[in-house]
C-alpha cells in the first residue's frame, strides 16, 4: 500500500469523526511552527489524534526509515495508539513494541523499518541498545502521559531514549494533569503549552457525581447493592490494592453479580481476556487498580465507582477520565466509609443517593466470549472469524457481537444461548485450512 499524503477530511471518515475538536485544530496549528509542544488536555478529549495528525504532516514518504517515535508508560495504550493509527489508513506502517511477549517478534517486525514506532520505555531503550531501532532518521518524538512514564520509575529508560536520537527536531509532551516539573533531560526548546485542562480537573457538564455512605467499615455489602441498582450497566469498580481487587471480585461473584478483574500482576493473556470480556459486554463490572485508570479506551463507560477513595487528587481525576470521554456523559459514584470523609480535593458536593433495602440480582450478560487460538500473524482478520462462525457455527449476524483479533489470538463476543451448540459445531473444522482451538475464553 502506497503513503498518502494527509487527507484530514479521509482520516476523519476512517475514524467515523465528523470534524476536530478545538484542541486538535490548535495542536495541528502549532505544530507547523518550530517548536516543540506540551498539550495538557482530559481523558478522553481526544489527545492520540491530536498528536498522530501533527506526525502524519512530517512523515516524508520518500525516507524509507523510521520518521517518529512514540513513548507510552503502558503496553496497553501502544496497543490502542497503534489501533488508531492503522484504522486512519494513512498507507504508513506502524509497529508496536512492549514488554511481556517473545522479542523477536517486534524484531522481525523491525527489519524493514517502520514509519512510526510506539512501545514502552523499557522495550524501546531495549531495541535501541540492541540496534534493532535505526535513530538517525527519527524527528519527531512524542512522550505521551509523560507524567506517568516518570511516576513508574521510566526515568533512566526515557533519558537514554532521548540521548539516542540525535535528529530529533519536534518533541511533542502530553499528560491529562497539570502542575509536573518537567525534567531537564528532555531538553524541551522554546515550548509552546496548549493547556484544555478544566479549572479543577473535572468536565462539570458531562460528568456528575453522587456519594453513598457504607455503614461498615468493609463496604462490600454496600457495593453490592449499589450494583444491583445499577442494574447491568458498565461500571469500573476501583480498589487500591491488588489484593482487594481480587477479594471484591470473588465476593461479588459469590453473590452472583457477573464480573472480571484486572491489575498488573496478572499474567498478559489473562489482562487481554479480562478488557475483551469488559469492552464486549460478557461483563458489565471491571474491577480493578490504578493500572487501568490510564490508557485504557473503552467507550461507553457509564459509572465510575470509588470503592476505596483515592489516594490524591491526580489519581481521582485520571479515574474519573475512563467517563463522560469526548461527548458521552458519565456518573462517578464515591462508597464513603463510617470513619472517612470527602477528600478536600472534591469540591463538588455529591449527590447523596440512598440505597433500597430490597436488592435485585441484575439480569446475566446476554453475551459470552470464544478464545479462539488464531491470529494476525496467522493471517487471520475479522472477517475470517465471522465467516467461519456463520458458516460452521450456524450463528446469525446478531448472534455475533465485538470480534478481537491479537496477534497470536482472537476473541469474539456471541449470544450466550448460542455457545454450546456453536462449539460442538466448529470444533472439528479448520479456518483458512489450520486447526485451530476454539474455546469459552477463561
Amino acid at each position: 500500500m502506497q503513503a498518502k499524503s494527509l487527507d484530514i477530511p479521509q482520516v476523519l471518515a476512517n475514524l467515523n469523526i465528523e470534524s476536530l475538536n478545538e484542541m486538535q485544530l490548535r495542536s495541528l496549528d502549532a505544530n507547523r511552527e518550530n517548536r516543540d509542544l506540551v498539550l495538557l488536555s482530559a481523558t478522553g478529549s481526544g489527545k492520540t489524534l491530536a498528536f498522530l495528525l501533527p506526525i502524519l504532516e512530517r512523515l516524508d514518504p520518500a525516507e524509507k526509515g523510521t520518521q517518529a517515535l512514540i513513548v507510552v508508560p503502558s503496553r496497553e495504550l501502544a496497543l490502542q495508539i497503534e489501533q488508531v493509527f492503522k484504522t486512519m489508513g494513512t498507507g504508513y506502517k506502524i509497529t508496536c513494541t512492549y514488554g511481556g511477549h517473545k522479542r523477536e517478534i517486534e524484531e522481525n517486525n523491525l527489519i524493514q523499518a517502520p514509519a512510526v514506532i510506539v512501545g514502552t520505555p523499557g522495550r524501546i531503550g531495549d531495541h535501541l541498545r540492541r540496534e534493532n531501532i535505526k535513530p538517525k532518521t527519527i524527528r519527531t518524538l512524542v512522550l505521551d502521559e509523560f507524567d506517568k512514564s516518570l511516576e513508574m520509575g521510566f526515568q533512566e529508560e526515557m533519558a537514554f531514549i532521548l540521548k539516542s536520537l540525535p535528529s530529533i527536531e519536534k518533541k511533542i509532551l502530553t499528560s491529562a494533569t497539570a502542575a509536573h516539573e518537567i525534567p531537564e533531560f528532555i531538553g524541551l526548546d522554546n515550548e509552546e503549552l496548549l493547556d484544555f485542562l478544566p479549572a479543577d480537573g473535572v468536565v462539570k457538564d458531562m460528568l456528575a457525581i453522587q456519594q453513598v455512605t457504607s455503614p461498615d467499615k468493609d463496604k462490600l455489602e454496600t457495593l453490592f447493592r449499589l450494583l444491583c441498582l445499577l442494574n447491568n450497566r458498565s461500571a469500573i469498580v476501583f480498589c487500591n490494592h491488588r489484593e482487594s481487587v481480587e477479594r471484591v471480585s470473588e465476593w461479588l461473584k459469590e453473590k452472583d453479580i457477573v464480573n472480571v478483574f484486572y491489575h498488573g500482576s496478572l499474567e498478559q493473556h489473562d489482562r487481554e481476556v479480562a478488557l475483551c470480556k469488559f469492552r464486549n459486554g460478557s461483563s458489565s463490572v471491571l474491577v480493578t487498580t490504578d493500572l487501568a485508570a490510564r490508557g485504557l479506551d473503552i467507550d461507553n463507560i457509564r459509572y465510575i465507582v470509588h470503592y476505596h477513595l483515592p489516594s490524591s487528587e491526580d489519581v481521582y481525576t485520571h479515574r474519573n477520565g475512563r467517563t463522560a470521554r469526548m461527548d458521552a456523559s458519565g456518573t462517578v459514584i464515591l462508597i464513603i466509609g463510617p470513619d472517612e470523609k470527602k477528600p478536600k480535593y472534591i469540591t463538588e458536593e455529591p449527590e447523596l443517593i440512598t440505597l433500597p433495602e430490597e436488592t435485585e440480582i441484575p439480569e446475566k450478560p446476554k453475551w459470552t466470549t470464544l478464545f479462539i487460538g488464531a491470529g494476525k500473524k496467522d493471517k487471520i482478520n475479522k472477517i475470517d472469524i465471522v465467516g467461519f462462525l456463520s458458516n460452521r457455527g450456524e450463528l446469525k449476524k446478531e448472534d455475533i457481537g465485538l470480534v478481537e483479533v491479537k496477534d497470536f489470538t482472537s476473541f469474539v463476543a456471541i449470544r450466550k444461548t448460542k455457545a454450546t451448540h456453536t462449539l460442538h459445531l466448529v470444533q472439528d473444522h479448520r479456518l483458512k485450512n489450520k486447526k485451530i482451538k476454539v474455546a469459552a475464553a477463561k
